[in-house]
């Protein structure tokens, strides 16, 4: 027997007192729309209805559902019967058996539109065209491979439950959506901007919102600050906030299609209002045929531009500068602000974060218990894991033993290289002071990025500088893969590198050029198609260094192979150069671990040979696996041994002068 909701009703309990809640008073409403419906198709006799629902016969506030529906879509009164008919005989079972009975049908859950038009008032032929509501909208469904007057009509699964006062998002968009919830923290610069698109917020409101074409753009480097903005435009407006993002796009064709009336159905029910997230490079040609289908208002989030058919507002969202960072951190950490010894500056002038994910660490970092102290190291360590770029297939994170960067003195360099180093680190650390505090910043901030060249043979210490410098600073440090940067389709390689540029914007990490004359080579006269496009790539290498704010090393074998242009842009240039009999020895007697067995070791007789370090450390390694397999310590014959191994390597001839003495 079909479940009956007048049945499911205690009317012995359910008053018509001020207290009865929207939900009760909304089943009611339909329980009478039901008793009118079966006498008007005469299923049962005109009859005085009972107490309870006499009582509730008033207007509710908020209306009942079937009333917004039918205000929202624009019902006719015969429409609106049509609708409550079709919901009727899924819920009421004396009105189910009288429709099958009329129909002459066993299934009772179905109604025709030749039974509408006989027994409901005011018909009109038009309440069926595709154009009409409630085959537009999605309201009802048509079995196919009836004649328009004999098919069954029932009422769409999400409006059914709509009409019993459950309105929840259509299942067959939970996999492309995802809820946004109100932003709690959000910068000032962003609620500013959300109080000047006036315009923008009038078309996101009221009934009309389907017939608006408004979509408004925003675009910048803050992915996390625009969906802020959206949902505070959506809170203004009294709307739901949800999200399409790009991974998460319908197929182009049918699937976007059915995405398009499902939502513009859902925008209205919710009501809410979309934001459609776009990654960086090509718009895809589902999110265009999304873009130029989808009726009423549209929100748009992107980092570059993007053209679009139809009339755009746009906005630039970008992340806070360093100064309204530093507030945003103090209003994180209250009191737990000044146990950080200044920790904050450099934080705020290193890292590139939003509003959401400022507040987001500084509640990991401060316990509940110590409201006024937090770890300056676990907040730094959560500022690197949360900046942390997506570089996979571009770039390799280099990570030494045991997670530990190389040390100063691991590093065997001149002192004035050495000192050109630290002159990196220190600013590096005290950029907030000197961009922000006094005022460089104000004047632009391209060229305020931290750039150097590392140029000199290889095996000098150039990889392991980097190293050095980015465990000082305490940075994520990632080789830039040129195999998987350089591409030899046009416009392929700007694209890869800007991805490069792009995820290291919020800091926490240092970019390493290796074989930097690959990428930044001279400019060539133009004599064909391919001089043109290598000139363009360089070019554009040129902008994205001196608009890029983190810290980039270039290192090069060849340093006169690279563009002059780049030597303006760069901040510091270090030379390694060969090392000197003194430097070798310093090399040797830092090669080898605490942990590694030696014997009879003689470091000025091993600087005799003239390689560079990064030979040296080769040499060293396969010492060891030689001792090793003898089951001794390292010795002078198994240096002796690896040396020659690694003379022919790199087809170099041993002098006696260099070996000699060794055994």
């Amino acid at each position: 027997m079909k479940p009956d909701l007048l049945e499911n009703v205690d009317r012995s309990s359910s008053s018509a007192s001020s207290s009865s809640s929207w939900a009760e008073a909304n089943q009611l409403c339909l329980i009478r729309e039901f008793v009118r419906l079966r006498v008007r198709l005469g299923v049962e006799e005109e009859r005085s209805t009972d107490e309870t629902l006499q009582q509730h016969s008033e207007p509710l506030d908020p209306p009942a559902a079937i009333d917004v529906v039918a205000d929202t879509f624009r019902l006719s009164p015969f429409e609106r019967d049509l609708l409550l008919l079709c919901a009727g005989v899924e819920m009421d079972s004396a009105l189910a058996a009288g429709c099958a009975e009329m129909v002459g049908r066993t299934q009772r859950s179905a109604i025709t539109f030749a039974l509408s038009l006989a027994t409901l008032s005011h018909p009109h032929w038009s309440a069926l065209a595709p154009s009409a509501p409630l085959r537009h909208y999605r309201l009802i469904e048509m079995e196919t491979g009836q004649g328009l007057t004999s098919a069954a009509l029932r009422i769409e699964e999400r409006i059914l439950h709509y009409l019993a006062g459950v309105n929840q998002l259509d299942a067959r968009l939970e996999g492309f959506l995802q809820s946004r919830p109100q932003p709690v923290w959000i910068a000032e610069e962003h609620r500013a901007l959300v109080e000047q698109i006036n315009e923008d917020l009038d078309c996101l409101r009221g009934a009309d919102y389907a017939a608006h074409s408004r979509v408004l753009h925003l675009l910048g480097d803050d992915p996390r600050g625009q969906e802020d903005i959206a949902g505070l435009l959506a809170q203004r407006s009294g709307r739901e906030l949800y999200i399409l993002r790009a991974e998460n796009l319908p197929n182009a064709g049918g699937e976007v299609d059915q995405f398009v009336q499902l939502w513009t159905r859902e925008a209205l029910l919710l009501p809410a209002v979309l934001l459609l997230q776009l990654e960086s490079g090509t718009v895809p040609n589902a999110a265009q045929q999304l873009v130029e289908k989808l009726p009423g208002s549209l929100i748009i989030a992107s980092r570059d531009p993007i053209g679009l058919h139809r009339h755009t507002a746009s906005h630039e969202v970008n992340k806070p500068e360093p100064a309204a960072q530093m507030r945003l951190w103090r209003e994180a950490l209250g009191p737990a602000a000044t146990s950080l010894n200044g920790m904050l500056d450099t934080i705020a002038g290193q890292f590139n974060l939003s509003a959401e994910t400022i507040f987001s660490a500084a509640g990991s970092c401060v316990p509940e218990s110590a409201k006024s102290d937090a770890d300056p190291e676990k907040l730094w360590d959560v500022c690197r894991s949360v900046a942390r770029p997506r570089l996979q297939d571009l770039a390799e994170r280099i990570v030494t033993g045991s997670g530990q960067m190389a040390g100063w003195d691991d590093l065997v360099l001149p002192e004035l290289q050495k000192q050109t180093l630290q002159q990196i680190a220190l600013q590096s650390r005290h950029r907030m002071k000197v961009h922000e505090t006094w005022g460089f910043a104000a004047r632009g901030r391209r060229g305020l990025g931290l750039s150097a060249l590392f140029a000199g043979p290889s095996g000098t210490g150039k990889t392991l500088a980097a190293e050095v410098l980015a465990g000082e600073l305490k940075l994520d440090l990632y080789r830039i893969d040129l195999s998987a940067v350089v591409s030899k389709y046009i416009g392929e390689t700007e694209k890869n590198l800007k991805q490069v540029f792009d995820a290291a914007d919020e800091g926490g990490v240092m970019l390493l050029f290796d074989e930097a004359d690959a990428l930044f080579g001279k400019r060539a006269e133009v004599k064909d198609s391919h001089d043109r496009y290598a000139n363009i790539e360089v070019g554009y290498l040129l902008q994205r260094m001196e608009n890029f704010l983190g810290l980039a090393i270039l290192a090069t074998n060849f340093k006169s192979s690279l563009d002059k242009a780049f030597q303006r842009r760069l901040r510091f240039t270090v030379d390694f150069p060969f090392p000197d009999a003194e430097q070798r020895r310093a090399i040797w007697s830092r090669v080898f671990p605490e942990e590694a067995p030696t014997v009879g070791l003689d470091y000025q007789l091993l600087a005799q040979l003239n390689m560079t370090g990064g030979n040296i450390r080769n040499i060293a390694l396969n010492a060891a696996f030689l001792a090793a397999a003898d089951g001794g310590p390292v010795a002078m014959e198994h240096l002796l041994q690896a040396t020659r191994q690694e003379a022919i390597k790199i087809e170099r001839p041993l002098s006696d002068m260099e070996i000699r003495g060794w055994v």
